[in-house]
């Protein structure tokens, strides 16, 4: 994504990317997974009881509470997200953690290097960004398409940015 801010040509942005992880299920689709896993629960959980068997009605309740837990942790860390922003004199990297808290790095962009590793058969496994002794990893949670398709464009921004006098 190229975007300006309308500042000086120095300040421009030639590069802005909101990083975040990909959920499969939606809201909708949560929502319509829980009540149907708590219908099947709350069910066989009343007919076990009913039948004597109290112990299994537990069970299933507790069944119930550790799957939507998991749904809610893994809701909770899909809220992290990366900002990466490239200008003429900053490269940023804001990354927001699942509780809100905001983590940024500045680099000089004549003074960066962007280190890709990558694994045959695999694709990238990891980017990191490093410069005047800092580093910062990026897009950790991407799958490996969009670490490609990140790579490339991260790229080409630097060396735009770089290569302008």
């Amino acid at each position: 994504m190229i975007e300006g801010n309308g500042g000086t040509p120095e300040e421009k942005l030639v590069f802005a990317a909101e990083l975040f992880p990909h959920r499969s299920l939606g809201r909708k689709g949560f929502t319509v997974l829980l009540v149907t896993a708590a219908l099947v629960c709350f069910s066989y959980g009343a007919l076990f009881v009913l039948r004597g068997a109290w112990p299994i009605g537990l069970f299933l309740g507790f069944d119930f509470l550790l799957l939507s837990g998991a749904f809610w942790l893994n809701y909770r860390a899909g809220r992290v997200r990366e900002e990466v922003r490239v200008s003429r004199t900053d490269v940023s990297i804001r990354k927001v953690l699942p509780s809100g808290r905001a983590i940024e790095h500045r680099f000089n962009p004549f003074r960066l290097r962007f280190l890709v590793r990558r694994e045959p058969g695999i694709g990238i496994r990891s980017m990191h960004v490093s410069g005047e002794g800092r580093q910062a990893d990026v897009g950790a949670f991407l799958n490996p398409e969009d670490r490609e398709s990140f790579a490339k464009a991260f790229r080409a921004a630097l060396s735009t940015v770089t290569r302008r006098i």
